[in-house]
């Protein structure tokens, strides 16, 4: 199959390239700073040149938006949201305007959009939409605005002849430098990975691997159309989270952090404490009812095999890093 992948420069795109490169299937990346083979330059708000290489594509997977990982200031929120906005829209009009459509678009969402909470799980039929949460942040209403807005620009392409599925991912798992599991594996390292604010908060992932499958299987289903979970069916609260990350990484203790801390910390690395605050409690309820089988389900296992896979210096396809 030919495969484009608009912002596929990233961390989740460097897994999905090269997952489906190395099943045999020709991939094309529109970056705004091609350089490699098979990079297009496109700039993820007008079309041009680079919408050719839609024409006749039989897969478009949409990932380009800001990095979450950045200081939630009202100018980077505002950035975050046009360039998903934006690059949804544009992706869009390029497959509008084909001869030959591709059969499917999956376009990058996020759990975030679901609302901060502890009691129950959020499935795609019964989840609950966040925004207005009390006792939380008011900018974190903002981070789910722009998931709906993402998702939204999606819904609103006329692309008839072209399946279309939001991807509400949790956070993805590889051992990929500068992911969110190098970073977490960093910390732990220094003996930092204990409970953030109690620790209560629930964490949602997904192992790479699981991830790349879970893709193949939204491919090949000709049948799934609209917003699908892409999680684990196991989160877990970030205490017992990082206490499985530490055991797998055979580190006895973490040194726990108030949310004061936390905020300096976010700092430090500029991010924001959102993402280490919020409740994201998800599952998967689409895949799991449709046979999806997840390799890794429980958290434990998956630290197990993702610093394995570290120590030995191999990333997604099982290849040494670098090769």
């Amino acid at each position: 199959m030919k495969i484009v992948i608009p912002g596929g420069t990233g961390q989740v795109g460097t897994v999905l390239d090269r997952a489906l490169t190395a099943a045999g299937h020709e991939v094309v990346i529109l970056t705004r700073r091609p350089a490699h083979d098979r990079e297009v330059r496109w700039d993820g708000e007008s079309l041009g040149p680079w919408a050719q290489v839609i024409d006749g594509s039989d897969v478009v997977i949409n990932l380009a938006g800001r990095s979450v990982s950045c200081r939630y200031t009202a100018a980077n929120l505002r950035a975050m949201m046009d360039s998903r906005v934006n690059s949804t829209r544009v992706v869009g009009e390029a497959i509008a305007a084909t001869a030959r459509p591709p059969r499917v678009w999956l376009q990058m969402s996020t759990a975030t959009v679901y609302a901060h909470r502890f009691d129950a799980p959020h499935d795609e039929a019964t989840g609950v939409i966040g925004g207005g949460e009390p006792g939380v942040p008011g900018y974190w209403g903002y981070s789910v605005e722009i998931a709906k807005a993402w998702e939204l620009a999606q819904e609103r392409a006329e692309t008839p002849h072209t399946r279309k599925v939001a991807l509400r991912s949790a956070m993805v798992m590889s051992p990929d430098r500068g992911g969110v599991f190098d970073v977490l594996l960093w910390l732990v390292r220094l003996g930092l990975g204990g409970p953030v604010a109690g620790g209560a908060q629930y964490v949602s992932w997904i192992h790479d691997q699981d991830f790349v499958r879970a893709v193949e299987f939204l491919i090949d289903r000709d049948d799934l159309t609209g917003p699908v979970n892409l999680a684990s069916p196991g989160p877990l609260p970030q205490r017992a989270f990082m206490r499985a990350l530490r055991a797998a990484r055979g580190v006895p203790a973490g040194l726990p952090a108030t949310k004061w801390m936390a905020e300096l910390g976010a700092f430090a690395l500029r991010s924001d404490t959102e993402l280490l605050l919020k409740s994201r409690r998800v599952v998967p309820g689409r895949l799991l009812a449709e046979g999806f089988d997840f390799a890794y389900a429980e958290w434990s296992a998956a630290a197990d095999e993702l610093v394995g896979r570290v120590r030995d210096g191999i990333r997604s396809t099982g290849r040494p890093v670098g090769a």
